[in-house]
């Protein structure tokens, strides 16, 4: 497997360079997996364009359902009330399926925006999947911006996430912030309900890893995680409560062994990393990590190269049984890990 490539922030750098000179473009294409940093930055387009005490009747929403040549070029020609520009959000709206016709006809209104019109395509729901060979994304390429909203990476996260609780009166250490990735996962707008309950419970003036652990809702990675440190102890009894624990949380024996085989994959690379003089860095890179990969190499320590590699064999056998043998998945998931801890 090939390190994975590093996404490419060039339209958010643009964006922010035309929001803090305040002169925002004619085009932008808004979507990606952060949809806490899009909202953000919608809202600060917003700002910048509606402005004037009628503002908001400059602003044109147009919805899947409702889009056609027609209604956009309508919404283009709709001139400024009181104010220098006008902004029209279409949400959800698929441009490369649509008719030839149509694309031609798209073509010519995106090569003519007006100064005074802010045009946004927001792919909220669906997956913005451009065809690189059309006329359409060339003159999106040509005259628009296209910002990919990218989860954040470990130090990105680490200084927003001390900077919300500084706003909520609370310090928290680096590590803790790694920690807390770790335990909550990556992404903004889960991370900003996590830190608001923390920061209400936390009763010091610094948060600690038991303020995290009292109130935060763990990811099934970190849970699954410490079901992986539990057979490296040989603790079978410690790995099944911590199952119990998962089938708590709602999740099904599928979902629980997916996260399992995936983490069995990356400790087994990582066993492989230790034997090949490799560190954390290259294991991260490799997985695409968001947070670091120190505490994978230290679990990797506790098992030999050959447990590894019978680990992710055994769990592609179980997911394989899981789906086409009719057992009870949960007795299947229980037997695995009661194996896995006995020859550990």
């Amino acid at each position: 497997m090939p390190p994975k490539k590093k996404p490419d922030n060039s339209g958010l750098e643009k964006l922010k360079k035309d929001l803090s000179e305040g002169g925002p473009g004619q085009l932008y294409v808004f979507h990606g997996e952060e949809t806490y940093l899009r909202d953000y930055y919608l809202g600060r387009l917003r700002e910048a364009v509606l402005t004037g005490g009628l503002g908001e009747f400059n602003r044109h929403d147009l919805s899947a359902k409702d889009m056609s040549p027609h209604a956009l070029e309508e919404a283009v020609d709709c001139l400024p009330m009181m104010a220098e520009r006008t902004l029209i959000q279409v949400t959800d709206f698929d441009l490369f399926r649509a008719g030839e016709k149509d694309r031609d006809a798209y073509v010519r209104i995106l090569s003519a925006l007006p100064d005074y019109c802010c045009l946004v395509f927001l792919y909220d729901v669906l997956e913005y999947k451009p065809d690189a060979r059309t006329k359409l994304a060339g003159v999106i390429r040509e005259q628009g911006t296209v910002v990919n909203f990218v989860r954040q990476g470990p130090s990105e996260l680490r200084d927003w996430i001390r900077r919300h609780f500084r706003a909520l009166g609370k310090e928290i250490e680096p590590r803790l912030c790694d920690e807390m990735v770790f335990y909550c996962g990556d992404l903004m707008q889960n991370l900003q309900q996590e830190i608001e309950k923390i920061g209400a419970y936390a009763k010091g003036e610094r948060v600690t890893w038991a303020d995290i652990e009292a109130v935060a809702a763990p990811q099934l990675g970190a849970v699954v995680f410490r079901i992986a440190d539990a057979i490296g102890e040989k603790n079978f009894d410690k790995a099944a409560a911590t199952l119990g624990e998962l089938y708590q949380m709602q999740k099904t024996p599928y979902e629980i062994m997916g996260a399992f085989g995936k983490q069995m994959r990356q400790l087994y690379s990582a066993r492989l990393a230790l034997d090949g003089r490799k560190n954390a860095a290259w294991v991260a890179q490799l997985w695409g990590m968001r947070y670091p990969a120190d505490r994978l190499m230290v679990t990797a320590r506790r098992f030999s190269l050959p447990w590894c590699r019978n680990a992710v064999i055994r769990c592609a056998q179980t997911d394989l049984a899981m789906k086409s043998t009719g057992q009870d998945a949960k007795e299947l998931m229980t037997t695995l890990l009661l194996e896995l801890a006995n020859t550990a």
